[in-house]
């Protein structure tokens, strides 16, 4: 999953982004409106967590642009700003959670979770598809009840598929979600050699992850992907 960190300070930031980092989100970090707008233009983002005292203009301002091109990506206000008035003001500009600084760093991750499984229309959070179960929380997967041996990326890129289940993932789609831009990587080899080690280890689930040819992939249960 990737983020963008829009936040000024810089030692806040650096421990936001090495936690997130930990569990295997991939963060870009944006210190002022300007580099945040730039981001937005380049790049797709499953949530965005955005300060809104930026040292160029307030966070609200990226908000209110974003929204208005039609992006429906999850935003998390992060601010030190308690008024209500503020939080109903950044709630319907479009921000979907609103969180008053300092965090715990265990929240802000629940929070992240919650808002990527919510974007996409599930609110348990254990994903199950076939006798594959994944658990977000406790961050493992299980085939009928046995946990089977996932690397962290292996893991990030099953949660990746298994959020858009049935739907079509394209293979830059989950190079951006799963690689940093500082990650040396072959793109067509890296992402095909990483759901062959996925579909060796869902043997026996009744999942499949189907090539579609010219397009990218699809996660279903076995029925599904032979209909």
């Amino acid at each position: 999953m990737r983020l963008l960190l829009v936040e000024d300070n810089h030692p806040l930031a650096d421990v936001i982004c090495r936690a997130l980092q930990q569990e295997k989100y991939v963060v870009d970090w944006a210190s002022s409106r300007r580099e945040a707008e730039g981001w937005l233009l380049g790049q797709s983002y499953d949530a965005i967590l955005l300060d809104l005292g930026l040292p160029d203009g307030d966070g609200a301002n990226v908000l209110k642009r974003f929204r208005n091109t039609g992006n429906r990506t999850p935003v998390l206000v992060m601010s030190a700003r308690e008024a209500v008035d503020e939080r109903v003001r950044l709630l319907d500009l479009g921000a979907d959670d609103y969180v008053v600084k300092p965090i715990e760093l265990s929240e802000l991750e629940a929070r992240i979770r919650s808002l990527i499984r919510r974007s996409h229309g599930i609110a348990d959070p254990e994903i199950s598809i076939g006798d594959l179960r994944i658990d977000t929380v406790g961050r493992r997967a299980l085939v009928k009840d046995k946990s089977i041996e996932l690397s962290s990326r292996e893991l990030a890129a099953l949660e990746y598929l298994a959020i858009r289940a049935r739907r079509i993932v394209t293979k830059e789609q989950l190079l951006q979600a799963l690689y940093g831009w500082q990650d040396d990587i072959n793109s067509v080899n890296t992402v095909e050699k990483l759901i062959s080690r996925l579909r060796a280890k869902l043997d026996g689930a009744g999942v499949s992850i189907r090539t579609v040819r010219g397009l990218g992939y699809s996660m279903g249960t076995d029925e599904e992907q032979t209909t």
